[in-house]
């Protein structure tokens, strides 16, 4: 069965975890490039999504996180991160592949995440060691939560 694992921000990724095989695959979240007033942004690829989830076979289910305005964020970048979250619903919906939306403190704590985002690269590779590679960076810590995520579906 394979079960999916999402963190929806720009520098997010998309876990795949085939419990079957034993196999996890991350792909870093697919963006593209516009060009607004002048400033070069990135914004989430509905298409890039689309295919991600379109190499899954046989999904039971997939597990976005629940993400909101933070104290501090500015209207265009909170209104942009919640344009990426709707992008992947859609995309989810489309593709009927039954999600579950989950607060980062229900997962977290489900994962025995402790310590932030060091301690989700930590606790994926405790979790993972076989690919322990893909979280060793520090700005790897949306791969770790998307692969977090995954595990945590295919446990609850």
């Amino acid at each position: 069965m394979m079960y999916i694992g999402i963190d929806p921000g720009l520098s997010g990724a998309i876990a795949f975890l085939d419990t079957e095989k034993g196999h996890l695959s991350i792909l870093d979240m697919p963006t593209f490039e516009v060009k607004r007033n002048n400033k070069t942004k990135r914004e989430v690829s509905p298409v890039g999504v689309a295919a991600a989830m379109g190499l899954a076979e046989k999904v039971s289910r997939a597990v976005l996180e629940r993400v909101g305005a933070m104290p501090g964020q500015g209207v265009t970048s909170v209104f942009s991160f919640g344009r990426s979250v709707g992008i992947i619903e859609g995309v989810l919906a489309t593709m009927l592949i039954p999600v579950d939306i989950v607060t980062p403190q229900a997962w977290q704590k489900a994962a025995g995440v402790r310590g932030g985002k060091d301690g989700s690269r930590l606790r994926a590779c405790e979790l993972f060691p076989n690919y322990a590679a893909l979280f060793a960076r520090k700005k790897d810590d949306g791969r770790a939560d998307a692969a977090l995520m995954a595990w945590y579906a295919a446990t609850k």
